[in-house]
């Protein structure tokens, strides 16, 4: 089949790569006049990496960021509360990867730049809308001159993100994304490795929580360049969420002064920033139905969720598997869409809903609660086998199943 594929972000690019392997014509068209290596890091689970890597793509990740060894939960004292082996240290099949957002969707673009062909990946073309008939599908699309293309295809997906323009169409009465009482300050700075230097760490709690992890191997001088999220909850926020949005420290830092563990200077990383932007922190209420005919929402035009637990980009990347896998055992393209959604919809609509109550961070939570000055011994805060249930029931509903390893 021919399939059009809406939104060159991590997602789309996913897609369109698995439908092209799958044995799809497939065709991308993205809004933006070119692709920038926008945002800061990123984490990519190890179920998602799996599916890059039967796209032959894991270790063009790798080269570029960092195999996570450990995730550890921290009070605001840099108290250890939890922690857990990660990816292949694990035992899972992949490695859970640490990067820069824009170093993996430049991989993705590059690689399907290369796979679908010429001019198969077309930027500077915004979805109007589209109709069906006939057993087809046609996208009409706009330039930034004003100029319009209609295109036919068998299937129409759209991954055009949080502020999608497909399902502004499918609901136009949703209004904007639903604000979730914090603000984020993102960043990466070039210091000293921590802990074992491919750790990921989260300390605080739900209204002031610090996470850092390295996104490349130390240089030539000894230093890594550490991804850092700094958040605080802000009563109201009018500010509409933007990879290029500037912050000011000077609105955060002050909160972090005295976040100086030993083994990380909270107060340091900050400070030796190279450009710190501010994000919104916000999702969207889950919709009834993406899929609609020869048409579905894929990624953040499904189902945009909150960056917790690592899996906006994950479940995109898992998207792209269930699509590809509904239309191998359908020989309707329209049952498979709904296949598709059935298994999918129910899925990230559960991962929205966990991830407004902290996810797997409810540990963190639940510690500044029990013990807000602190703690002697972090048995003296949770009952045996509590934190193991936690993290247990996450991997879970998030779909990455529980490998050997040892939990501590």
């Amino acid at each position: 089949m021919h399939v059009i594929v809406v939104g060159a972000g991590i997602g789309g690019l996913a897609a369109a790569l698995a439908l092209h392997a799958s044995g799809h014509e497939v065709t991308v068209f993205e809004a933006a006049p070119t692709i920038l290596p926008l945002g800061v890091g990123i984490n990519l689970l190890p179920h998602a990496a799996e599916v890059l890597d039967e796209l032959g793509l894991v270790e063009v990740l790798l080269a570029q960021g960092v195999a996570t060894r450990e995730l550890v939960y921290f009070n605001r004292f840099g108290q250890r509360i939890w922690g857990e082996p990660r990816g292949r240290f694990a035992g899972h099949a992949a490695p859970q990867i640490s990067l820069h957002r824009g170093a993996l969707q430049g991989a993705l673009f590059d690689a399907a730049a290369r796979r679908l062909g010429p001019g198969r990946v077309i930027c500077d073309r915004r979805l109007l809308d589209h109709e069906e008939g006939e057993g087809r599908v046609v996208a009409r699309f706009l330039s930034r001159e004003g100029v319009t293309w209609k295109v036919p295809a068998d299937l129409l997906i759209c991954a055009d993100g949080i502020h999608s323009a497909a399902r502004a169409r499918l609901y136009p009465h949703e209004g904007p994304p639903v604000y979730g009482g914090r603000i984020l300050w993102r960043a990466t700075t070039l210091a000293a490795p921590f802990l074992t230097g491919a750790s990921m760490i989260m300390a605080g709690h739900q209204d002031q929580k610090f996470v850092a992890y390295p996104i490349s191997p130390p240089g030539p001088d000894g230093r890594q360049r550490i991804n850092w999220i700094a958040e605080l909850a802000v009563a109201e926020s009018l500010r509409r969420e933007d990879w290029n949005r500037r912050g000011d420290p000077a609105d955060f830092l002050p909160r972090f002064e005295d976040w100086r563990f030993g083994w990380l200077d909270v107060p340091g990383l900050i400070r030796g920033a190279e450009a710190i932007y501010e994000f919104p922190l916000v999702d969207r209420d889950p919709l009834p139905r993406w899929s609609h005919g020869r048409m579905t929402l894929l990624g953040d035009a499904a189902h945009p969720m909150y960056p917790i637990g690592s899996n906006g980009a994950s479940q995109a990347i898992l998207d792209a598997r269930a699509l590809v896998r509904a239309l191998a055992a359908h020989a309707d393209p329209v049952e498979a869409l709904a296949a598709y959604e059935a298994e999918r919809l129910p899925a990230t609509a559960a991962i929205v809903a966990a991830n407004r109550g902290n996810g797997p961070e409810q540990c963190m939570q639940i510690a500044q609660e029990r013990a807000p000055d602190g703690f002697a011994h972090i048995e003296d805060v949770f009952a045996p086998g509590e934190l193991e249930a936690i993290a247990a029931r996450y991997k879970v509903l998030t779909g990455l199943k529980r490998a050997s390893e040892p939990l501590s």
